[in-house]
């Protein structure tokens, strides 16, 4: 797997980049090539904390995990584990939905879950967006106690959703 990683607020050290690569190749015996995978790395460092973000795109699904804490290297050890814990969780749906079996993971060293859950739709329910503008949509989220919002931008006459985001900001999806 090729690995590429950035830094924001932070200077990398051979040694992190070293800790890093290391460690995410230890991801390498789940990929069955290898060599088309390329594991995309953030590194940010706030005043009191580090975080590293990891991307893993591959051609059945996007692994994606980010992890904050007080020691870059704790940071390192938590984002592989909850990356392998991603790639266990969807072994047994990437089986199957793969109609050729030629997946992205090597299944077979991949141990299944002690328990495996179904996804299942709890609530369907059927919107009309009103048209409003962003700050509009955003007190309206807050006001429903949602994570989310699906709105109608009164600018571009789209279909947008905001959400709240982990770090405490918001964000827009917007359609084309």
């Amino acid at each position: 797997m090729k690995v590429s990683i950035r830094g924001k607020n932070i200077t990398l050290t051979e040694g992190i980049e070293s800790k890093i690569t290391n460690k995410l190749s230890t991801l390498d015996k789940y990929f069955i090539m290898s060599d088309n995978v390329e594991a995309k790395v953030l590194v940010r460092t706030y005043p009191t904390s580090q975080k590293i973000e990891v991307t893993i795109p591959t051609e059945y699904v996007l692994l994606r995990a980010e992890v904050v804490d007080d020691d870059l290297y704790n940071a390192i050890d938590l984002v592989i584990d909850k990356l392998e814990g991603q790639i266990r969780k969807y072994k047994t749906k990437l089986s199957r939905k793969s109609k050729d079996k030629k997946l992205a993971f090597n299944l077979s060293s991949i141990e299944p879950l002690d328990h495996e859950e179904e996804d299942v739709v709890v609530k369907t329910k059927s919107i009309s967006p009103k048209p409003m503008d962003l700050e509009e949509a955003i007190m309206q989220m807050e006001l429903i106690g949602h994570a989310f919002f699906v709105y109608k931008d009164v600018e571009t006459n789209l279909i947008s959703v905001v959400y709240k985001r982990h770090d405490g900001g918001y964000g827009l999806i917007e359609t084309e």
